[in-house]
């Protein structure tokens, strides 16, 4: 396998960047972590260039973090490996898999479209249906169309005076012209990440949370812990990740008092979460999964 020169493309000093680099080190020889926002596009060569190393003569890339931040510049990142793709590189997973994912309305387009159970949506450019749908709700996680782990999103109420809701809402417009609101729903103070890889589940670990904040993200305080979900669970997820044809990925899940419901499938899938909570090595598993691939 020492023949084989596979790049991650992430974030230098990450620790889930790190820990794959260093599962395709262990078993290729070669280690090259590739961040995006240092790489080269040129058309007139269709060379892809990161420190003067053509990326489209490599034999893979693993995407496992295209950005620090999801916003569509991270879009455009993705364009870019579609140049190593016609080139005869394989990436994991494919650059246009990934896009449906970035996005959430799309991703939350393509759940719904298949029937997959989500928390009550409502998505809009009008602050009058925003107003709304607050007050149908009761109360709404307003969530920028781009972001990881929470960031950005805000929880509105309708018991809020009339005029601090409708400035709040135009507030969180002026970042986010098509608003994403949901439903807040009531969780039973964790949420799930159901690991997936190359369509086969794993395991699920959750997210438990240690504060009264309404979200159980590890940016808010929460911790990771086992989870064994019933068997229609792990199918829902199932049904969920099957949409999109990722290589590794995590189906985001919560257990509430209408049933269980769908939050996201991830673009890059939880490394740490999975380590930390269920023992899992992803990492490693991705690696030989991806070598076994390659030398197909």
């Amino acid at each position: 396998m020492a023949d084989l020169r596979i790049g991650v493309i992430g974030i230098p000093g990450k620790w889930s960047t790190e820990t794959l680099a260093d599962a395709i080190e262990s078993r290729t020889g070669y280690r090259r972590i590739i961040d995006m926002g240092e790489v080269e596009l040129n058309l007139a060569t269709q060379q892809l260039l990161h420190y003067g190393e053509n990326l489209c003569a490599l034999d893979a890339l693993l995407v496992k973090k295209i950005s620090a931040t999801y916003d569509p510049n991270t879009l455009d990142r993705l364009e870019l490996l579609r140049v190593a793709e016609s080139a005869g590189v394989r990436v994991f997973s494919p650059a246009l898999n990934i896009l449906r994912l970035i996005d959430r309305l799309s991703c939350t387009v393509t759940l719904r479209n298949a029937g997959i159970p989500m928390p009550d949506t409502r998505v809009t450019e009008s602050v009058d249906a925003a107003i709304e749908a607050v007050h149908d709700f009761g109360s709404a996680v307003f969530k920028p169309l781009y972001s990881t782990k929470a960031r950005g999103m805000c929880v509105l109420d309708s018991q809020s005076p009339a005029e601090t809701l409708e400035q709040d809402i135009r507030a969180f417009k002026k970042d986010n012209p098509m608003m994403y609101l949901q439903e807040k729903v009531t969780l039973p103070g964790r949420d799930l990440g159901m690991v997936f890889l190359a369509g086969m589940y794993l395991g699920s670990y959750a997210r438990v949370s240690q504060t009264d904040t309404w979200n159980t993200t590890i940016n808010s305080g929460g911790r990771y812990a086992g989870h064994e979900p019933p068997d229609d669970i792990i199918e829902l997820a199932q049904r969920a990740q099957d949409l999109f044809g990722m290589d590794f990925t995590t189906v985001d899940v919560a257990e509430t008092e209408r049933g269980p419901v769908v939050f996201e499938v991830s673009a890059f899938g939880g490394f740490r979460g999975a380590k930390e909570g269920v023992g899992i090595d992803a990492a490693a598993l991705y690696a030989d999964y991806v070598i076994t691939q390659v030398k197909s």
